[in-house]
């Protein structure tokens, strides 16, 4: 492992030292290939050295979505979980107060919304320090991250990036559309239907350095290298995620508003003092990308107190699998109320997509 972490640094140290243009792309392109299959190297020697695979806190899930707060020990997660849910995680003014998951429930706008205060991470987490490989595990099963930087330490954001990061996680973005198939002679042959600032040499040249010389390739979005490479890896988990600046009530409005510019945060709280609990609420609410649908039975009044909670883009079908196993079977059609429908009462299939606030009336066999 020395020796692998010894030819990482020295592959780390040839990027800095490269400017990027169009002639060295394709050199670049290598060494960053080169890195991300020293890395994966690395943890499966680790895996075998132990006898074990990543793993993490086991949280049962619950509710219609979950949060995970991520931050330094004492950056005020506790607090805020408190803040938010009500739960009841034990808070003091050291550091390392919470040694394992504390799960609280956040009920707004009718959905049931779990969040997890997990232990602090420090820097060196991705490499196990602090059970931090632990911690970072759990966002494997978390909707939303939801990072928490103490006002008086934003120096602790970049590290927290750096960290997930190495941990497979993907914050904010969406997974490329792109297509990799193997193939047993013929070359490598690429397809786009966007404009790439990569050019197609530097992605073969990729594409070999993992052994892949006989391939279809498709991008249908927008990368760039690393994106590429997290592609043929094919092992990366895309989070969205909100950025908050905690313990504001211990800073003036000055250095507040400084560190929320110079971290591009979301916004800024303080769980002590209430400030901005609300908003931070509707934030999470946004982001998770709910809607609400109200289920109706045929010839009766819809149950307006109890909606159901789905994604937005949710069609009809979606309905039905997340209602009953049987439902999608034994659908014959259903009626639609709200934003969604052109008329009230409108008959649709399983492929119509809801609108918030939509009132269905499934009719199944």
């Amino acid at each position: 492992m020395v020796d692998n972490n010894k030819k990482i640094k020295e592959l780390q140290d040839e990027l800095k030292k490269t400017k990027y243009n169009k002639a060295t792309q394709g050199h670049i392109g290598i060494v960053k290939a080169k890195i991300a299959q020293l890395k994966e190297k690395q943890e499966a020697r680790i895996s075998k050295k132990t006898g074990k695979s990543e793993h993490g806190y086991t949280v049962r899930k619950s509710g219609d979505g979950t949060v995970l707060l991520l931050g330094f020990p004492s950056a005020g997660k506790s607090t805020l979980l408190n803040a938010l849910t009500g739960a009841d995680s034990e808070v003091a003014a050291y550091e390392f107060t919470t040694l394992s998951v504390v799960p609280g429930m956040m009920e707004y706008k009718q959905a049931k919304i779990q969040i997890l205060d997990v232990p602090g991470i420090v820097s060196g987490a991705a490499s196990g320090k602090g059970r931090g490989k632990e911690v970072l595990t759990v966002i494997q099963n978390a909707d939303l991250v939801l990072i928490v930087v103490d006002v008086n330490h934003p120096e602790h954001y970049p590290a927290i990036l750096r960290e997930v990061w190495e941990s497979r996680i993907r914050l904010n973005k969406k997974k490329p559309q792109v297509w990799i198939k193997k193939k047993s002679q013929g070359g490598i042959q690429i397809g786009k239907t966007v404009e790439l600032n990569v050019d197609d040499e530097t992605i073969k040249k990729v594409l070999r350095e993992f052994k892949l010389v006989n391939a279809e390739v498709l991008i249908r979005s927008p990368v760039d290298i690393d994106d590429f490479i997290d592609c043929i890896e094919g092992n990366k988990k895309y989070v969205p995620a909100l950025i908050c600046i905690s313990k504001v009530d211990l800073a003036n409005a000055s250095q507040v508003s400084k560190v929320k510019k110079e971290l591009n945060a979301d916004l800024v709280v303080s769980a002590e003092d209430g400030l901005n609990i609300n908003l931070l609420r509707e934030m999470i609410f946004q982001k998770l990308d709910f809607i609400r649908i109200y289920m109706k039975e045929p010839r009766k009044e819809a149950d307006m107190k109890e909606p159901m909670i789905i994604y937005r883009g949710a069609t009809i079908r979606d309905v039905c699998s997340k209602t009953h196993k049987d439902f999608v079977k034994k659908f014959k059609f259903a009626r639609v109320w709200g934003k969604s429908a052109k008329h009230p009462a409108q008959k649709v299939s399983l492929r119509h997509k809801l609108l918030d606030e939509d009132i269905l009336e499934l009719h199944l066999d």
